[in-house]
């Protein structure tokens, strides 16, 4: 077999397990994605699903494609769309917490590059419990197009 498969194949596996990352199994990471930016586009947007067995909280997050990360929030006021950072974002024991487009999202500010469709990006985010004890999660994030986020 040739090289660019067994890489190609590795990569595959890796995009697999990552898309659904547990650490030390309290925490759950799910349908991880980021969006895809135009050329010259400084900030970008990722989304996933978050979900712990105990009271936790996500305190920062990092990612190899971006200068900053931030917690965002977005609601509607007076008919209004506004986006607020958040130092954290709380998850309930039991309870998935959805950073989805038109909510909760990270905010990927001075991008290293444009994010391209097919690319992938990677994410550390830190765990705070309610325990005072601590965790790192790190996962790998597919780039897609709007349109492409639900497949």
């Amino acid at each position: 077999m040739n090289m660019s498969i067994i890489r190609s194949i590795g990569f595959a596996l890796l995009l697999l397990v990552t898309a659904c990352a547990r650490a030390d199994s309290d925490i759950v990471i799910s349908n991880a994605w980021a969006r895809a930016s135009a050329p010259g586009q400084q900030v970008a947007a990722a989304y996933m699903s978050l979900q712990s067995k105990r009271d936790a909280t996500l305190v920062k997050a990092e990612s190899n494609v971006a200068g900053t990360v931030e917690i965002h929030s977005m609601t509607m006021e007076n008919d209004v769309m506004k986006m607020r950072m958040m130092d954290e974002l709380p998850l309930p024991a039991g309870k998935a917490v959805h950073l989805e487009p038109g909510g909760l999202h990270l905010m990927l500010f001075d991008l290293k590059q444009s994010l391209q469709a097919g690319d992938k990006a990677e994410f550390t985010l830190h765990f705070k419990y309610a325990d005072g004890t601590s965790n790192q999660v790190r996962i790998v994030a597919p780039i897609r197009n709007r349109a492409d986020h639900a497949h």
